[in-house]
């Protein structure tokens, strides 16, 4: 099998749940059977949202980029970042290193496209929705992107980093109510776009039709690395 590398620390919390969803989507008997795996905690890196929203003037690249160039000097073959707002940087991080940097959102409109999912709800930071990093690449394979109001985009923004990042406890009401508006406004799924939203769904029921994209992120991880896929990870979207 490969060896994966992680560019984690973008929150940390979300990079620990990512490990667990890789061996969790493992199939494997002995620990032989799993995925050899380095991760480079970094949460020094700067925030992501803040420097793209120009609120920020210290840009994450340049760490990021040490980062990841230190774990493929390490000898990891694929390489992938359980953040959703730092795929903004994908394409200067792959042509930084000589192995594949797996790109989550991309990966997660092949997969609606293979179910048909025509329209879909957004939950991401301001920062991935104002650079239309969903869009972009769904508009390639004819799916349309949802977004939420002001406020609810509001609301999504204190789950991020009033709730998970900061440690308290999850106003789940809010989540709910924008998932509400998204199927409202013609969404087909709900897409959980920021890791810090998979922490939701790890300890809250989110309902029907969502899809993490850290959880799809997770799976292409499994399958480049040569792994054998759990079977009731074939399907992602509740």
């Amino acid at each position: 099998m490969k060896k994966l590398g992680i560019l984690g620390g973008l929150g940390p919390m979300a990079t620990a749940y990512f490990f667990q969803l890789i061996i969790q989507m493992t199939q494997a008997e002995t620990d032989q059977e799993h995925i050899e795996s380095i991760i480079y905690n970094c949460p020094s890196i700067p925030d992501r949202t803040q420097f793209i929203l120009k609120k920020s003037t210290c840009s994450p690249l340049p760490s990021m980029m040490k980062a990841i160039q230190k774990l493929v000097g390490q000898g990891v073959d694929i390489c992938a970042i359980p953040c959703i707002t730092a795929h903004y940087f994908h394409k200067e991080l792959t042509t930084a290193v000589s192995v594949p940097v797996v790109h989550g959102i991309e990966e997660t409109a092949s997969y609606l496209k293979q179910r048909n999912i025509k329209k879909a709800g957004i939950m991401a930071t301001d920062g991935t929705v104002q650079t239309m990093l969903f869009s972009r690449e769904f508009e390639k394979k004819g799916i349309t992107c949802i977004y939420p109001s002001a406020l609810g985009q509001s609301y999504i923004m204190e789950l991020i980093y009033k709730n998970i990042k900061a440690g308290l406890p999850v106003e789940i009401d809010k989540f709910h109510t924008v998932s509400e508006e998204l199927y409202a406004s013609g969404a087909e799924v709900i897409l959980l776009g920021c890791t810090e939203l998979s922490m939701i769904k790890k300890d809250f029921s989110v309902g029907s039709g969502c899809l993490d994209v850290m959880e799809v992120l997770a799976k292409c991880c499994v399958e480049m690395c040569g792994a054998h896929l759990n079977t009731q990870y074939n399907e992602l979207i509740t």
